[in-house]
């Protein structure tokens, strides 16, 4: 005899997290999260997110129209558009007189982002450790965490101009190192490293067999008669190295996501495969644009970090008067003020500006514990909103002298 009872509802077992654990245990950016409170205010002067306040050249973006007017919709091959690729080896080799075949030692991606990423996961297995000096942009202990590796973090100090050194780094070496991250001009420092504490710390990766993932972005943006080191082009490196750089800093493209990487070919066919399982090829349309910015953009690059440099040095002097102790950086486009002498934390500091002055800034500590005491001011915006920051920034730090009954 048939019955219409419907059978018994399975038991669920103990629900697991969902999450991995790696990336559970990984923070929320700090720059994202006081931008996302800076969203919801009203007459904010943002100091906080490291981009250029210049709209990208009208000759860059007329390239790119024009791409999308010509019908160049498609996908390009993973490794990028090979005249892109093209114009990015003749970059290199004109600037810093470092070789790469555009064919299979170069790669475009998404932002340098992106190439970072792919580089890490193409290398380092679980277990392997990455050197990372910090203080340090946000993305790069997590790039190495996510990839199964073990962020080794260095920290520098103010008493020192927050550059690396290779006594440093051999201090920091033991079986388990895989590669040493090096990202200056810096982000959030601005500090710069000399090319003979560059070259000591590629012979340390020779002697020990290490990679170098050298992440260059602010390399054009340099001042007082710097010159950048390119750490590829440094002896016995180019073979060991990932060359990282990207259109977004120096011709002000960020929303374009065109980085690149170069590197060793096999190095290279690795990140690639991990590529075009992700994200396949950049965009079509930006990569055109990125052509004619390598190509023609120079004039634009030049008059931009001028107007940085005059920004930098108003800006900078003005924290020194204000009380803020700030050396001025030689690379990028941040100053990271000390702000001990409030007795603030820089998380408070940062959070108390915002709300009672409208001024935004990134506390040093979103960048590692050793960027603790200081805050990170990005004085890529226009001059005058900086001088009327400092003015907001200077009644603040006398409401905080009142309040301490100094």
């Amino acid at each position: 005899m048939k019955t219409d009872a419907s059978p018994p509802a399975p038991t669920a077992a103990p629900r697991r997290d969902p999450v991995a654990r790696r990336v559970r245990e990984v923070p929320a950016s700090g720059i994202r999260r006081f931008f996302d409170i800076i969203n919801t205010m009203q007459d904010v002067i943002s100091l906080g997110v490291g981009e250029p306040d210049f709209v990208t050249p009208l000759h860059i973006r007329q390239a790119g129209i024009r791409s999308l007017q010509e019908g160049h919709t498609s996908y390009t091959s993973n490794f990028g558009s090979l005249e892109l690729r093209r114009a990015i080896a003749r970059q290199l080799e004109g600037l810093y007189g470092v070789s790469y075949d555009p064919q299979d030692e170069i790669i475009v991606t998404a932002g340098v982002s992106e190439a970072l990423d792919l580089a890490v996961r193409a290398t380092v297995d679980p277990g392997d450790e990455v050197i990372v000096p910090e203080p340090s942009y946000v993305s790069y202990a997590p790039c190495v965490v996510f990839a199964g590796g073990v962020p080794v973090m260095v920290p520098t100090t103010a008493d020192q101009g927050f550059a690396i050194t290779a006594r440093q780094v051999a201090a920091s070496i033991t079986p388990r190192t895989k590669a040493v991250l090096l990202g200056y001009p810096n982000n959030p420092t601005g500090t710069a490293v000399s090319r003979q504490e560059l070259a000591a710390i590629v012979r340390l990766a020779v002697e020990h067999d290490l990679l170098l993932y050298s992440d260059e972005i602010y390399a054009r943006l340099v001042y007082d008669d710097w010159e950048h080191t390119c750490v590829a082009a440094l002896p016995g490196a180019r073979e060991r190295t990932v060359l990282l750089n990207g259109c977004s800093k120096s011709y002000a493209m960020t929303g374009w996501r065109i980085g690149y990487a170069a590197a060793p070919g096999e190095i290279l066919e690795a990140m690639m495969k991990v590529h075009q399982y992700g994200l396949l090829c950049a965009p079509t349309m930006s990569q055109f644009a990125a052509i004619e910015a390598i190509e023609r953009g120079e004039a634009a690059v030049e008059a931009m970090v001028e107007e940085y440099a005059r920004r930098r040095a108003m800006f900078v002097d003005g924290l020194n008067r204000l009380g803020l102790a700030c050396a001025r950086p030689q690379g990028a486009f941040y100053a990271f003020p000390s702000i001990t002498a409030t007795g603030l934390t820089s998380e408070a500091f940062a959070e108390r500006l915002l709300y009672e002055e409208r001024v935004a800034v990134v506390p040093g500590s979103a960048f590692g514990p050793s960027g603790e005491g200081h805050v990170r001011m990005c004085y890529a915006t226009a001059y005058e909103k900086l001088e009327e920051a400092l003015g907001r920034i200077g009644h603040f730090l006398e409401g905080v002298t009142r309040g301490q009954g100094r």
